[in-house]
């Protein structure tokens, strides 16, 4: 399949994989966890491009096929090269190729960002679909976040219990982390760990985009969906973990 971005932007996807030390992951404790944080992992200089990209494809919540909540802000952008290029980090493939364990494709990106005074979400889990593990999630911060603008808490090991484990209560906050980072970190993970969006009570900028990754079984469902998510790119591409 001929990529949407250009080859000049692959070599510096390859080159932010290698570029620090940030991008390795500990594996063990990433199936332990059911998510990674990536410091960092999009290029600095793709950011002012990120941003406008963001704010380009805004639309108010009657213009996509189903409604978005009114207390966050909603942007159509998985048109844009340099967006599809953050969703084809290799550092980032590699967490999800991981996490996933067979072969997966892109399914959608979204962008997402919580207004002043609003944000907050219960815990919940986005859910795998036709076996565990076979859905994961990324969030690429484009702003810095922290509990002031509404940084996404996440319960870690949630996503899989241990035999006799009692199960997770959503409504339980207490063993929740909240994330702190910069502009170019990218959160992965498991489509059933607990997570939430949180109140942005300053009202700071807190741009990202939601990315969607499946594995190769789910296609078929996924055309059936794609229109009521909005989905406008190019989904036949596939990556081999």
């Amino acid at each position: 399949m001929r990529s949407v971005f250009s080859a000049k932007l692959r070599q510096r996807c390859r080159a932010a994989l290698y570029a620090t030390d940030e991008t390795m992951i500990d594996r063990n404790q990433l199936h332990r966890d059911g998510h990674a944080l990536l410091h960092r992992a999009i290029p600095a200089e793709w950011l002012d491009d990120l941003r406008s990209a963001f704010d380009a494809g805004v639309k108010p919540s009657g213009q996509w096929p189903v409604p978005r909540g009114a207390d966050w802000r909603h942007s159509m952008l998985d048109l844009d090269a340099k967006v599809q290029a953050v969703c084809r980090l290799p550092s980032l493939l590699e967490v999800v190729g991981e996490l996933i364990g067979e072969r997966f494709f892109l399914a959608q990106v979204e962008g997402r960002e919580p207004l002043a005074g609003g944000g907050h979400q219960g815990l919940h889990r986005d859910l795998s679909a036709q076996r565990p593990g076979d859905t994961v999630n990324a969030l690429a911060f484009f702003d810095d976040y922290g509990p002031g603008n509404g940084a996404t808490r996440l319960v870690p090991g949630s996503h899989r219990l241990a035999p006799g484990e009692p199960p997770f209560a959503p409504s339980d906050d207490s063993r929740c982390v909240q994330l702190a980072g910069a502009a170019g970190d990218i959160l992965v993970f498991d489509a059933d760990l607990l997570h939430a969006g949180s109140l942005n009570s300053t009202g700071a900028r807190r741009r990202s985009i939601l990315i969607g990754y499946f594995a190769e079984p789910r296609y078929a469902s996924h055309l059936e969906t794609a229109h009521l998510r909005n989905v406008r790119m190019d989904t036949s591409e596939r990556f081999d973990p």
